[in-house]
């Protein structure tokens, strides 16, 4: 057999369930030591790293700054770095991202035409239905290649099964079946009485829109992302799977809704990754898009204005925003965003808890 007949049989592996398999074995393989190289740098090669750092830092604060009611960042910094270990997880850390990212594309580059072929077909198919205005502008701000996935979730025609793929990877397994999203959508608050309409904001593939459809058969799912070829490849999940929701490209700081039009928002990992100067922006949108006595559930990064934090989480959360591409996630950390929300006209409270200790749970519920 010739290796070019060879190549084409191979490009079509199926699903595991829900998540597509890489074109070829040994994309998975390769995909699966990936895998596993970051779960070893999560589960345990951090915990090394958090300990002795926070040993060190402790130390050092305690000989030169004993009386301070605060940490310094640099300060933070500059014992962890010096603590064994340290330099070489973060050098992990950056090319495990690298190796994620440039082989989950590589494998579904192999089949380019085949991918964009079945996402375009699934576009006028329902029974839900896929919403883009082809002038949209998307601004610059938004083009950033988050977590180094090459292209953004806005430029790459493939980001949405790259995305998808190279995050089951990122979530180290717990993800292959949208068991996390899952969650989250039991985790939505629903308000008292009506529940007719409930919005998934920066939705990303969908995987929390159809959960929460899922969970609500009667009740209207929208998810609205900037990102299009992720809304695609959305859409396309969504009629393969049968479940009726809506997909739309639009903008969460200048949504296309009226006042008071949706019962329920939630928000995943959404805050972290705008620009500082759009984070109030955006919760005044969602206040005026929800109704009276509406709530607005809220899964994001911690947030306590960098002072509260473990000095570790302080050190995990700048490298990641200067070395994987995560520009918005410290102006996020050290905003006040539980006084934004209240700015807005919202009841704060605290959310529910996830399995994923490090991130935090808000519940915001507009004023009836």
């Amino acid at each position: 057999m010739s290796q070019k007949n060879s190549d084409a049989m191979s490009l079509d592996r199926g699903y595991i369930g829900l998540l597509p398999r890489p074109k070829k074995l040994a994309d998975e393989s390769y995909l699966e030591y990936v895998q596993s190289f970051r779960k070893m740098l999560i589960q345990d090669m951090f915990p090394v790293v958090a300990g002795g750092g926070e040993a060190r830092y402790a130390a050092w604060k305690a000989e030169n700054k004993p009386n301070a009611n605060s940490d310094d960042l640099n300060d933070i910094k500059r014992e962890f770095r010096d603590a064994p270990v340290t330099l070489t997880w973060q050098r992990f850390l950056r090319s495990q991202q690298e190796m994620m990212w440039r082989q989950t594309r590589k494998s579904f580059l192999r089949d380019t035409d085949s991918e964009l072929a079945k996402m375009e077909a699934a576009e006028t198919k329902g029974p839900g239905k896929l919403i883009y205005d082809k002038d949209f502008v998307v601004p610059n701000y938004t083009r950033q290649e988050i977590h180094l996935q090459p292209g953004g979730y806005t430029d790459d025609p493939l980001a949405g099964v790259v995305y998808h793929y190279g995050t089951m990877v990122f979530y180290e397994g717990t993800n292959d079946q949208d068991e996390l999203h899952q969650e989250l959508a039991e985790l939505t608050v629903k308000p008292e009485g009506k529940c007719e309409r409930i919005l998934d904001i920066a939705c990303s593939i969908g995987q929390a829109t159809t959960a929460l459809k899922k969970l609500n058969p009667d009740t209207e799912i929208i998810g609205l992302d900037v990102g299009l070829p992720l809304l695609k490849y959305g859409h396309y999940r969504a009629v393969e799977q049968g479940i009726d929701v809506t997909f739309q490209q639009a903008l969460a700081e200048n949504m296309p809704y009226e006042d008071g039009h949706f019962d329920a928002v939630m928000s995943y990992l959404l805050y972290h990754e705008v620009a500082e100067e759009k984070i109030a922006e955006i919760v005044k949108e969602v206040h005026r898009v929800l109704r009276p006595g509406g709530t607005f559930s809220i899964f994001d990064f911690p947030n306590n204005h960098g002072q509260t934090l473990p000095p570790s989480y302080r050190f995990l959360i700048d490298f990641d925003s200067r070395n994987n591409c995560e520009p918005y996630s410290v102006g996020f950390v050290h905003c006040d965003f539980m006084g934004i929300l209240r700015d807005a006209g919202f009841e704060v409270t605290e959310g529910p808890a996830t399995s994923n200790a490090f991130l935090q749970s808000i519940l915001a519920t507009k004023k009836a």
